[in-house]
C-alpha cells in the first residue's frame, strides 16, 4: 500500500513539473511577445516623432488652426498632378492645415509655389515660446527619391495683436537628412503669443515648388522661469 501510494504522489508530482514547464514556457514566449511590442511601439514612437516628447501647441486636433490671410496659396493642383503624374501620386495637393497633423506620408503635405512662402498658424492657446519642430519625410520613402522640395532657410515670428505685430524670434536652416528638427528660439521674449508665422526663403533645389510636411510649436502656457544670475 505504501509503495503504491508513493508511486501514486510520484506521477502526481511529474504532471505538476510538466505543468510547471508548460507554464514557464507560456510566460517567457509571453515575455519575448512582450518585448517585441515594446520594440515595435518604440519604432512606432520614431517614426512619428513622439519621442520628442514636448506638448504641441500647434496640434489641430486641440484648437490649433491656420490663418489663410497670413498664409501663401497652394501651390496649384493640375501643376503639381501633371509633375507627379509619373509615379502615380494624383492628389498631391493638401491644403495647409495637413501640416498641423501626425500623420506624416510621402504626399501628405502642403505645398506653395516657388521656394518662398509663408504659413500662419493659429496656435491652440497663447503660448510662451520655446521651440519649433519641423519634421519632413526621409529620402528612403520619397517616392521622387530626393528632398529637393524640403523647406531650407525660414524665420519665426511671433504674432499677437490686431493688426498682427510680428516679433522676430529666429532664424534657422533645416537639414533633411535629418527628418525632424527641433529649433530652439533665439529670442525667448517674456510674452506669450497666440500665433506664430513660419516664413521660408528657399528650399533645396526643386524650382516648382517647396512642401511642409509637419511644423510644431513648443512652450508653455505660464511664464518661464527666470534663471538665476
Amino acid at each position: 500500500m505504501y509503495q503504491e501510494k508513493v508511486r501514486d504522489h510520484t506521477g502526481e508530482i511529474q504532471d505538476l513539473r510538466g505543468n510547471m514547464n508548460q507554464l514557464m514556457a507560456k510566460l517567457q514566449e509571453m515575455e519575448a511577445m512582450s518585448d517585441e511590442q515594446k520594440i515595435a511601439q518604440k519604432i512606432m514612437k520614431m517614426i512619428q516623432g513622439d519621442y520628442i516628447e514636448k506638448p504641441d501647441f500647434a496640434l489641430k486636433s486641440i484648437g490649433a488652426s491656420i490663418d489663410f490671410e497670413q498664409t501663401s496659396a497652394t501651390y496649384n493642383h493640375d501643376k503639381a498632378r501633371s509633375y507627379w503624374s509619373w509615379i502615380r501620386l494624383w492628389n498631391y495637393a493638401q491644403p495647409p492645415d495637413v501640416i498641423l497633423e501626425p500623420n506624416v506620408t510621402p504626399g501628405n503635405c502642403w505645398a506653395f509655389s516657388g521656394d518662398r512662402g509663408q504659413v500662419t498658424i493659429r496656435l491652440a492657446q497663447k503660448v510662451y515660446l520655446s521651440n519649433l519642430t519641423l519634421q519632413h519625410i526621409p529620402k528612403t520613402i520619397s517616392l521622387s527619391g530626393s528632398l529637393d522640395t524640403a523647406p531650407k532657410d525660414f524665420v519665426i515670428y511671433g504674432m499677437e495683436g490686431s493688426p498682427r505685430e510680428e516679433v522676430f524670434l529666429g532664424a534657422f536652416q533645416f537639414q533633411p537628412e535629418n527628418i525632424i528638427q527641433t529649433f530652439q528660439l533665439q529670442n525667448q521674449p517674456i510674452r506669450n503669443f497666440g500665433a506664430v508665422k513660419v516664413k521660408i526663403s528657399s528650399n533645396w533645389g526643386n524650382p516648382r515648388f517647396t512642401c511642409l510636411y509637419r511644423v510644431r510649436v513648443h512652450g508653455s502656457v505660464t511664464p518661464p522661469r527666470e534663471q538665476p544670475n
